[in-house]
């Protein structure tokens, strides 16, 4: 049976945990519609990075969601469910990394900036952890642990990359012919 971290089995840990993991999936959407619309701008005249960057888009949409599932349904109450929600939150964000440290070693061949290299760097360094992680995951409880610290290390990477960019929700602009 899956059983998330022992810290957040009891009460009030566990309504904290999903209070911030919850609060955390609505920047975690906003940044992957940032990545995408970043990639669709670097990939506009390279269709198989252009399906790539759409695939990754999906991929974290999914991974996301995963993290949601696996969050508020827990091993305890539908075991199923949150079964199904690991494996979806897991699988696809080992996708997502891959697709990502892919994306990113393309854009790095075409862009000579520096801190190109440093993003690319750090992501493919954040993702390697990733895999040994889940491998060793039903080994030791640790590797729980870790598999969720790499995740977030991974994802922390968007700082780096949007980390000069101001956030902006807008809707389009409404069609004056009618």
């Amino acid at each position: 049976m899956l059983q998330g971290p022992s810290a957040i089995s009891g009460v009030p840990e566990r309504y904290i945990w999903r209070s911030c993991i919850g609060l955390h999936s609505a920047p975690r959407f906003l940044v992957s519609a940032a990545y995408f619309s970043f990639y669709r701008g670097r990939f506009s005249s390279r269709p198989p990075e252009l399906l790539l960057s759409v695939l990754n888009l999906i991929c974290s949409l999914t991974e996301n969601t995963g993290l949601l599932l696996l969050t508020y349904v827990s091993s305890t109450e539908t075991y199923n469910v949150h079964k199904y929600g690991f494996i979806v939150f897991v699988g696809s964000s080992l996708l997502h990394m891959l697709i990502t440290c892919r994306l990113w070693t393309v854009i790095r061949r075409h862009y000579v900036h520096p801190e190109v290299h440093t993003h690319t760097h750090t992501h493919t360094h954040t993702h390697t952890h990733t895999p040994p992680s889940f491998i060793f995951y039903t080994l030791f409880s640790l590797s729980e642990y870790l598999l969720v610290f790499s995740n977030m290390a991974f994802h922390m990477t968007a700082f780096w990359d949007f980390g000069s960019k101001e956030v902006i929700v807008a809707t389009p602009p409404e069609d004056k012919r009618y």
